[in-house]
């Protein structure tokens, strides 16, 4: 028997030519023929061949096709030389009516049958781990002489007619100062399964346990690892198990095919894209991917927006790449919950002004236009005027659809909890991110503060409360839009506050959110905010990582109603009208 440490340097004919005489005392190839790419592989009849093919270039994240052969064909030649499908994996599973009936060594047994079966070879992750390691990345799999770590997750992949699935992911633990070259190393690598489609904590995906994966073998993290994930072939598994199809044949997970293609030969020229790598969310853990050129363009409109026109000492409460990481957090989100509402205009009844609602409103239709469910509470007070500016909104079309707008009432110590969660249960969030735009905030000693330092605590609502409730419930994050400091959320900067804004020391709120927007004017915020989701969700790199790599890119019928939702001078100025007409 030759065993594994004298695998690594072998050529791929030589690995091929000791599985087809069974001389190996492996249980896999992971770092097998060490520079040469691997494939998955899928054999069946060739009356479901076309239809697989149409599942796969659907989901061409874990199922990047690289070579389908003819009915009955054994070789192919434009991966190897010298190679048999039915003797050069080193395990095969074969499924009868969808059920895994044998674990085998050799397919030559069902030659005959195979004269009807179309073999389809799926790239691989294996491909890219020497890449990793070049880089400096250690791979723990190989490290522990183990299969990776496969799983399931709750992840549906795009189905066709006969076939269709969950997604399925392998995990490799990455110390969290290699996540951004990890992802950059993988990214290219497009016919390899490219970058992560995951960063961060498996229960995002459906996945319980990472002690117990459905295929392959536990692989021990380091201390400061974080689990990342791939699209992984094994969901072509899962896809012919679910076909239910009289006879399939597929690689047994971990024991690929090996080409003759080194890995050089598969990376792609992706111009000048390079993937960036941000922190979104600590509980869960959560990381989000987009483009250095999307990055440079938020970044820009954060500057734009950070310029002070009354010389306040905003500047001094800036904080860079706040926007940008808030904007990210957002377009991950489900339902996202917008509160507005700062009462100064004291001789009118209600006493609101007109910066915060025409950015909430910006804020809405965006993502809205993105397919999130979108809500708005308010000050009980309020309820009437937020509801009729809706209501014109969507009348004049500047929102398509209307938002509900709501009140939150202190009842009882768990008012906040039973209002953000259903039943008061802190794992089934109603939102996924809460946003306040020119919200008054409540200040160190528990009251509210216009700029003039006049507490108008009789006239807000506890909404910080939700704020407050939302920093103990894992899966919600939260946003603060201001400009003086003494908005709901911007906490955070309250030192800066109390230091450089007139009458800091008493107005700053006290109340921090996860991401703080500083603006000149808090609209500009709201406005910014808009503007920074389109250009996320026009991000190809994002938009793979949205949909994690299932599915057909949806960047063109995004753009659509997308862009014109986005603000505008003409509806900046509309906006203004509809609020300070009530």
């Amino acid at each position: 028997m030759i065993f594994r440490e004298g695998l690594r340097s072998l050529l791929p004919h030589a690995v091929r030519n000791l599985i087809r005489s069974n001389k190996l005392s492996i249980s896999n190839t992971s770092g097998m023929a060490e520079g040469f790419k691997q494939a998955n592989i899928v054999i069946l009849h060739k009356s479901l061949a076309d239809d697989f093919e149409k599942f796969c270039h659907a989901n061409d994240g874990p199922l990047p096709l690289l070579y389908r052969s003819k009915p009955g064909g054994w070789k192919c030649p434009s991966l190897s030389n010298h190679s048999d499908i039915r003797t050069d994996c080193l395990e095969y599973r074969k499924y009868e009516n969808g059920i895994c009936t044998g674990i085998l060594t050799s397919l030559k047994e069902y030659s005959e049958q195979l004269k009807d079966m179309v073999t389809f070879y799926l790239g691989c992750s294996f491909t890219f781990e020497k890449a990793m390691q070049k880089v400096g990345i250690s791979v723990r799999n190989v490290e522990q002489k183990c299969n990776v770590s496969m799983y399931k997750t709750a992840v549906p992949c795009c189905s066709t007619e006969y076939f269709h699935c969950n997604l399925v992911v392998t995990m490799r633990p990455v110390p969290k100062d290699k996540l951004e070259v990890v992802v950059r190393t993988t990214y290219p690598m497009k016919k390899s399964h490219g970058e992560p489609v995951h960063i961060g904590s498996p229960g995002l995906l459906g996945i319980e346990d990472l002690s117990k994966p459905d295929y392959g073998d536990a692989v021990q993290a380091h201390p400061g690892d974080v689990p990342v994930f791939w699209a992984c072939g094994v969901t072509g598994v899962e896809a012919i198990s679910n076909c239910k199809s009289l006879l399939a044949f597929t690689h047994a997970p971990g024991c690929m095919f090996i080409t003759d293609l080194k890995d050089e030969d598969v990376v792609a020229d992706h111009g000048k894209e390079i993937p960036e790598v941000y922190c979104i969310c600590q509980n869960p853990l959560h990381y989000s991917i987009t483009s250095a050129r999307t990055v440079q363009k938020i970044r820009c409109l954060e500057d734009m927006i950070g310029i002070d026109p009354g010389d306040r000492g905003v500047k001094h409460l800036f904080c860079q790449g706040e926007l940008l990481k808030a904007c990210l957090s957002m377009s991950h989100a489900q339902s996202v919950l917008i509160t507005t509402g700062f009462p100064t205009h004291f001789n009118y009844e209600p006493p609101e002004e007109n910066d915060g609602p025409p950015g909430a409103i910006a804020m809405a239709a965006m993502l809205k236009a993105m397919g999130k469910n979108v809500a708005i509470v308010t000050d009980q007070r309020a309820l009437n005027l937020n509801q009729n500016i809706i209501k014109e909104a969507v009348e004049q079309g500047i929102l398509e659809t209307p938002v509900p707008v709501i009140s939150y009432h202190r009842d009882s110590a768990d008012s906040a909890l039973m209002f953000l969660c259903e039943d008061g249960n802190p794992e089934k969030p109603r939102f996924s991110h809460l946003v306040a735009i020119e919200r008054a905030g409540m200040a160190a000693d528990g009251n509210y503060y216009n700029a003039r330092k006049i507490n108008i605590k009789h006239l807000v609502d506890p909404i910080d409360e939700l704020f407050l409730a939302a920093a103990a419930i894992p899966g919600i994050t939260t946003t603060g839009i201001g400009d003086g400091g003494n908005e709901l959320g911007t906490g955070k900067v309250k030192e800066a506050v109390k230091k450089y804004i007139k009458n800091g020391d008493v107005i700053a709120c006290d109340v921090a959110a996860d991401f703080t927007v500083i603006a000149g004017v808090s609209n500009w915020g709201g406005y910014a905010v808009a503007c920074a989701l389109y250009i996320l969700n026009n991000c190809e790199i994002h938009d793979r990582y949205l949909r994690k790599a299932v599915g057909f890119s949806k960047l063109s019928k995004k753009t659509g109603w997308a862009a014109s939702a986005l603000p505008s001078v003409a509806k900046v100025f509309f906006w203004k009208k509809i609020v300070m007409g009530y």
